[in-house]
C-alpha cells in the first residue's frame, strides 16, 4: 500500500503546496520525485530505473515531438505571413461585421492552437495580433480574455494536430486516430457553440471603418496565396492519410528509407509518427521561402521557447509513467478499485482530472497525473479504451480553464493588461469561460458512460 500512497502524496503535495521552498508548484519536480520514490520503494535497481525512464519517455515521444515540431511549423507560419492571410480571408469569407470579426478571430485560434497544441503557445502567437481589434470594438478587457482563452484552448485539442487527444492516447496506449476522428465532431460543436456565445459581447455594435476589409476572398488569396503553400502541404497530407488511408510516409520509398531506420530508435522514433513527419515535411517547405530562411533563429528560437515548459513537463511526464510500470504501480492500482461501482469511479477520476487541471492550469498535467492509473481501471470497465482518450482529453480541457485557478487565464490577462495597459481580471475571465468548460466536461463524461 506504501509503494501506491507515498508516490502519490508526494506528487500531489509538491505540485499543488505552493508554499513549498524552492520546489512548490512546479509540477516537474512533482513528476520526478513521485517517479524516484516510486522507483525506490519498489526495489527497482538504478540499470532498471533507468531503463525505465527511457521506456516512459519513448512512450510520450510522439506527444513530445508534437509539441517541438508543432511549435516551430507554427513560428515559422507567422514569420511567412500565413497567419495574417488566414485572418484577412476569413474576415472577408464572414463579413464586415463584429460578429464576423470574432468567427475569424475564433478560427485563427483554432488553427493555431491545433498547430501549437498549446493554449498558452496560440494565446500569445494570436493574442498580440487581435486585442486591439477587440478592444476597437468596444469589448471589455475581460470579454477579450474570454475569446483568447477559449479560441486557445478549444483549439489546443482541435484535430488533426491535437496535443490533448494524442497525450490521452499515448497514455491509454492506442492508436490515437479514432478518437481524433470522433473529436473533429465533438471539439468542433464545442467551438461552435463559444463563436455563437460570443456574439452577445457585439449585440447592437458597429464596426469601425477601418477594421473593415475591402477585399474579397479571392483578392486575398491571389496576392498571398504562397504563404498557404505550407499549410497546404500540411493538410494534403493529413487528409491523404485520414480519409484515403495513404500514408506518403509508408508509401513513398524516400521518407520509408529515411523513417523506417528510426522507427528503431527510442524515443527518436517520436518523429516517425504520421502527423508529426507531416509537419517536418511543411516546416522544410516553409523554409523554401526568403523571409523564413532569413528569420530562421527567431524561427528556431520562437517556436521552442513557447513550448520549452510543455515540453520539460512531457518528459518529466514520461519518466514518471515509465517507472510506475516498471515497478507495477499501475496495475496494483487498477486492482484496489476492482470493488468500487463503475458510475462512483467514472465521476471521481473525472473530478480528479478537473480539480488538478484547474490548480494547475494545464491540461497536460492532469492528464499525465491522473489518466496513468485511470486508464487501466476504466478499461477493466469494459469502458472503449478510445472513448477513454477522448473523454480524459475533453475533461482535462474543461479543467484547466475552471475556476479559481487557470494559468492560461493569467497568461492571457496578463498579455491584454500590457497591450492595453488595464487591469484584467482573471476570475472574470475564467467565469466568462465556464459555460465552455462545462461542456467539455459533459462530453467526456458521456464518452465515459456510453
Amino acid at each position: 500500500m506504501l509503494e501506491i500512497i507515498i508516490p502519490l502524496l508526494l506528487l500531489f503535495i509538491i505540485a499543488l503546496v505552493k508554499q513549498i521552498p524552492k520546489i512548490g508548484g512546479d509540477i516537474r519536480i512533482a513528476l520526478l520525485v513521485a517517479a524516484v520514490s516510486s522507483a525506490v520503494i519498489s526495489g527497482l535497481g538504478p540499470g532498471e530505473t533507468l531503463l525505465a525512464f527511457i521506456d516512459g519517455i519513448d512512450r510520450l515521444s510522439w506527444v513530445i515531438m508534437l509539441s517541438v515540431f508543432g511549435a516551430i511549423y507554427a513560428e515559422s507560419q507567422v514569420k511567412l505571413g500565413a497567419i495574417d492571410t488566414t485572418i484577412n480571408s476569413l474576415r472577408s469569407i464572414f463579413g464586415n461585421s463584429p460578429k464576423g470579426l470574432i468567427a475569424a478571430i475564433f478560427i485563427t485560434l483554432f488553427i493555431a492552437g491545433s498547430f501549437l497544441g498549446d493554449a498558452i503557445a496560440a494565446a500569445t502567437v494570436i493574442g498580440f495580433l487581435v486585442i486591439n481589434s477587440l478592444n476597437e470594438l468596444k469589448l471589455k478587457p475581460e470579454q477579450i480574455g474570454m475569446i483568447i482563452l477559449v479560441g486557445a484552448s478549444v483549439g489546443s485539442i482541435m484535430p488533426p494536430i491535437t496535443q490533448g487527444v494524442f497525450l490521452s492516447a499515448s497514455l491509454v496506449d492506442v492508436d490515437p486516430s479514432p478518437a481524433i476522428n470522433m473529436a473533429y465532431g465533438t471539439v468542433g460543436f464545442v467551438g461552435l457553440i463559444a463563436i455563437l456565445e460570443s456574439f452577445r459581447f457585439v449585440r447592437g455594435k458597429k464596426m469601425p471603418e477601418h477594421l473593415k476589409t475591402t477585399k474579397s476572398i479571392v483578392e486575398i488569396l491571389r496576392e498571398r496565396w504562397a504563404t498557404l503553400v505550407p499549410l497546404a502541404v500540411l493538410v494534403a497530407i493529413v487528409i491523404a492519410n485520414t480519409l484515403f488511408q495513404y500514408n506518403i510516409f509508408s508509401e513513398w520509398i524516400v521518407f520509408s528509407a529515411i523513417l523506417n531506420p528510426l522507427m528503431e530508435i527510442p524515443i527518436i522514433q517520436g518523429v516517425t509518427f504520421q502527423v508529426v513527419s507531416a509537419i517536418i515535411i511543411a516546416i522544410i517547405v516553409s523554409f523554401f521561402f526568403p523571409v523564413v530562411r532569413k528569420q530562421a533563429k527567431g524561427v528556431f528560437k520562437g517556436g521552442l521557447s513557447k513550448v520549452n515548459q510543455t515540453v520539460q513537463i512531457q518528459i518529466c511526464a514520461g519518466i514518471m509513467v515509465g517507472v510506475f510500470y516498471a515497478s507495477g504501480l499501475i496495475d496494483k492500482v487498477a486492482m484496489m478499485t476492482e470493488g468500487l461501482s463503475a458510475s462512483m469511479v467514472k465521476i471521481g477520476s473525472a473530478l480528479s482530472i478537473v480539480v488538478v487541471g484547474m490548480l494547475t492550469g494545464s491540461q497536460t498535467t492532469a492528464q499525465t497525473v491522473n489518466v496513468t492509473f485511470l486508464a487501466p481501471i476504466l478499461e477493466n470497465m469494459n469502458v472503449d479504451p478510445n472513448l477513454i482518450a477522448l473523454g480524459a482529453s475533453h475533461i482535462a480541457a474543461a479543467g484547466q480553464n475552471m475556476p479559481p485557478v487557470g494559468l492560461t487565464a493569467f497568461v492571457v490577462c496578463g498579455l491584454i493588461g500590457g497591450i492595453l495597459s488595464k487591469k484584467v481580471d482573471p476570475l472574470k475571465v475564467m467565469f466568462l469561460a465556464l459555460p465552455n468548460s462545462l461542456l467539455f466536461l459533459a462530453i467526456g463524461l458521456i464518452a465515459w458512460f456510453i
